[in-house]
């Protein structure tokens, strides 16, 4: 009767192997362990050494720690089409900035939320957000005047910020038009 925790390690080296597009062949030389032997490990029909995993991780480029993953059981994973992304009203959002979800996660401990935002016409400057986690900015039109507490930083399109969002932030001024970026707050679940 084959082990479930053999079954699982074997089917996590041959998903790396594959993904890696690394024959059993090529594997198994690089690795120093037998084709046969790497066969079996991924069929789950024996018990791999702590040493064998460490030279199939090193064969594949990996941490060790990477065959014990239970990638099966994974969900979060999300496809949103462009332009399908939901328009939501987020809490203490301005008026006439429009945040357009494009995805989310259903499991795990960090909870992701990617925003395309952006500034409708009349839209105000405004750097009063404040919100637990951190905050990646990836500005693709516009210039802007960007507050971070008391720093100001002039941004335009293809510059990027990245920041602890329990500091005061904002726009400050809004120099050139349209403004649009991918804002993707990162916090942890509790």
């Amino acid at each position: 009767m084959r082990s479930l925790s053999a079954v699982r390690i074997g089917t996590q080296v041959r998903a790396l192997r594959m993904a890696a597009e690394v024959s059993g062949g090529a594997l198994a030389k690089t690795s120093g362990i037998s084709s046969s032997m790497l066969s079996r490990i991924e069929r789950g029909l024996v018990s791999p050494s702590v040493q064998t995993l460490e030279r199939l991780a090193n064969g594949l480029g990996v941490p060790t720690s990477r065959f014990f993953g239970d990638q099966a059981r994974r969900t979060d994973f999300c496809h949103v089409r462009a332009g399908q992304g939901v328009v939501v009203d987020r809490v203490g959002a301005v008026a006439d900035y429009r945040y357009e979800l494009l995805g989310h996660l259903l499991s795990g401990n960090l909870f992701v939320e990617p925003y395309l935002v952006t500034l409708l016409p009349g839209a105000d400057p405004c750097v009063t957000f404040q919100h637990p986690g951190l905050e990646f900015l990836y500005f693709l039109s516009g210039e802007v005047m960007y507050r971070y507490g008391s720093k100001p930083v002039a941004v335009g399109t293809g510059d990027s910020l990245l920041f602890d969002a329990t500091a005061l932030h904002g726009i400050e001024e809004i120099q050139a038009q349209p403004v649009s970026y991918l804002s993707v707050v990162f916090t942890l679940r509790e």
